[in-house]
């Protein structure tokens, strides 16, 4: 997930309050990329992360930089 976040494919991410779940803003083209790069990622092999939808979002507001 560090490597993830240094090359800029993870923007944002953090637990969602009183879940066990997690939310992560990503940056991709395609939600294909999205399900492929994070199946690669240790945490997906060990079980700790689970792809459980692949919404498309888009920035109105601020920015991300």
């Amino acid at each position: 997930m560090n490597a993830l976040e240094e090359e800029g494919f993870v923007m944002l991410g953090g637990p969602l309050e009183g879940t066990d779940e997690v939310l992560l803003i990503l940056r991709a083209t395609i939600p294909e990329e999205i399900v492929d790069r994070l199946s690669a990622d240790p945490w997906h092999r060990r079980d700790l992360l689970r792809v459980s939808r692949v919404t498309p979002w888009e920035l109105r507001l601020g920015s991300l930089q």
